[in-house]
């Protein structure tokens, strides 16, 4: 994941047209993609639309911080300021999310929200694995980081 992740730099047309993606159905129709998909099939079984929407969000993360997990990232404030990254209102509303085409732009925006900088590692493994169990880490890793609202 790291290789394909760390290629985009230097297929900037690579990422630019994940990036340009509106849904997880564009991301399927991307070259990347593939190269991604095939790499990983024969590691084990691969979701195609739970991959497409990993391979699009990390498109746009610029860098990868795998000193926390993501949802601490979401709840660490930024420099000079006392308020999480991401709002307890719109981390609320990350957790309800069950259909993935949601999940996915709802993760660029919140990518977005963290000037491109995410565990890429722990943001794939819970996009792909988006359950109840991911839900529930999310919001004790968060709530641990930033127990009060803002």
């Amino acid at each position: 994941m790291y290789e394909w992740w760390s290629g985009l730099d230097m297929s900037r047309g690579d990422r630019a047209a994940l990036r340009h993606c509106h849904d997880v159905n564009e991301v399927v129709f991307t070259p990347s993609f593939h190269r991604l998909r095939k790499d990983l099939l024969g590691e084990f079984y691969v979701n195609p639309e739970s991959l497409a929407a990993v391979a699009g969000v990390l498109s746009h993360v610029k860098n990868n911080d795998a000193g926390s997990d993501f949802a601490v990232q979401m709840a660490t404030p930024s420099s000079g300021s006392s308020n999480a990254r991401v709002s307890g209102l719109r981390f609320r509303r990350l957790l309800i999310i069950e259909d993935r085409r949601e999940l996915f732009t709802s993760m660029i925006r919140t990518v977005r929200l963290l000037d491109g900088t995410a565990n890429i590692f722990d943001l794939a493994y819970s996009i792909y694995w988006w359950n109840e169990f991911t839900k529930k880490r999310w919001a004790s890793d968060y709530y641990t980081k930033s127990p009060t609202e803002n």
